[in-house]
């Protein structure tokens, strides 16, 4: 409950954050101010929560606070201790904001007990008022154990579109994976499963909006290999995973770039447990299983694929054929 707690709080801050600072001017000059923000702000709620229920657990996260001290960052931390404020049940002081941020500057490995989090996924559908996730995993000995990922603008129903929107997934080792409505007082969770497809040509993908993301060049010929006529599903951040957790769509593709860039563990970490607890499988592009016990980074992988166990196989030989001497 814990780990749930701190997601809800922290996507509450995301929205109060939104609401308050962005506005057409910040979208027009392309200001990255409000998810700079928010950011920090879901951060220092996330570690202090953290801190309460697991003050000895370190955590893997993304921000550090140096662009907050001093005079430069006077206007920001001022912004980032406000917008804090209005997530926690004790009111925290400057410094104490500060220090909940930095307790994110673990460096993983592959022994003991860390979470890692990600504040903000998908910062330019964040700042569209589009999909956009609060992350937050538990890696115990260098495996996921727990994932918990609160998407705010994600439809309960993907059927209904514009029906109620605010989604928090959860998943636990061996306990299946659930969805359950954001900041809803109801606490009802309901069970997730992947798709039951068994055919790759009745499959759809699930893609980033951001063509920076993803090779959609690749993606476009593993598409005809594998017989995908239907239209793909767009969204930013980790919601990608929830959406083919509960079978809104098919298969998630994250294909490397370039040769160097390497994945972070907080991108993937809930999301992979969420996919694996509703009957899916994840792997890098040549089939390996995420290694999450290299660090901070998933530095023996490349990639990432998702999909149901029907195709995954599938899927993984399309990829492999496609990206042949390129990885």
């Amino acid at each position: 409950m814990s780990a749930i707690e701190a997601v809800e709080r922290a996507s509450r801050v995301c929205e109060a954050v939104f609401k308050r600072l962005v506005t057409d001017e910040t979208l027009t000059k392309k200001d990255k101010s409000p998810v700079t923000v928010a950011d920090f702000s879901a951060q220092a709620v996330v570690n202090n929560i953290l801190e309460k229920y697991f003050p000895n657990d370190p955590i893997v996260g993304e921000e550090d606070s140096k662009d907050l001290l001093g005079e430069e960052g006077r206007v920001l931390r001022e912004k980032v201790v406000e917008l804090t404020n209005t997530a926690v049940n004790t009111p925290m002081s400057t410094e104490e904001v500060l220090k909940a941020i930095d307790r994110g500057q673990y460096a993983g490995g592959s022994t003991g007990r860390h979470w890692t989090l990600d504040p903000i996924d998908g910062t330019k559908g964040f700042l569209r008022g589009e999909q956009f996730a609060v992350c937050l995993a538990l890696i115990i000995d260098g495996k996921v154990r727990l994932g918990v990922v609160g998407c705010p603008n994600l439809p309960y129903d993907m059927s209904q579109p514009e029906g109620e929107k605010g989604v928090l997934a959860v998943a636990v080792e061996k306990q299946g994976a659930f969805q359950r409505k954001l900041n809803v007082k109801d606490f009802i969770e309901t069970p997730i499963f992947v798709s039951i497809v068994e055919d790759s040509c009745n499959a759809s993908f699930c893609e980033s909006v951001e063509a920076g993301h993803a090779n959609h060049g690749d993606s476009a010929k593993i598409a005809e290999l594998l017989g995908i006529t239907k239209q793909s599903v767009r969204m930013d951040s980790q919601c990608k995973y929830v959406a083919v957790a509960r079978g809104d769509a098919d298969i998630y593709l994250r294909l490397p770039v370039d040769s160097k860039y390497v994945e972070k563990i907080w991108d993937h970490a809930a999301g992979n447990i969420i996919i694996q607890e509703a009957g899916g499988q994840v792997s890098d592009v040549n089939g390996e299983p995420l290694d999450f016990s290299q660090g901070r980074t998933l530095s023996a992988n490349k990639g990432v694929i998702a999909a149901n166990a029907n195709i995954f196989g599938t899927v993984v030989e399309a990829v492999k054929a496609t990206l042949s001497n390129k990885f």
